[in-house]
């Protein structure tokens, strides 16, 4: 299994190319921040925030089930993400 230091970068990292995508695709759209863009970085942050305290629990009794539930959640919930970003894109 992972480490919960991988974990911990792998939540940092998705989210963060996340809210990158965003301003890219703002930046190249010739505007400024948009609804949609400060929905999705909203979104975002309260999931980093929301997985993070997932993470850092103490009272767990089967960890390997609890932290492989964690990174499904966050596959599930990026993609999520991802789709209104390419939404907002087109």
């Amino acid at each position: 299994m992972a480490s919960i230091k991988n974990l911990k970068k792998d939540i940092n990292n998705v989210l963060g190319d996340i809210i990158e995508g965003v301003y890219i695709v703002e930046a190249t759209n010739g505007g400024g921040p948009s609804k949609e863009g400060t929905a999705i970085i909203d979104g975002a942050i309260s999931t980093f925030d929301e997985l993070i305290s997932k993470v850092n629990q103490a009272d767990i009794e089967n960890k390997k089930v609890h932290f492989n539930g964690i990174r499904t959640e966050l596959e599930t919930k990026a993609n999520k993400l991802v789709d209104q970003l390419n939404s907002m894109a087109e």
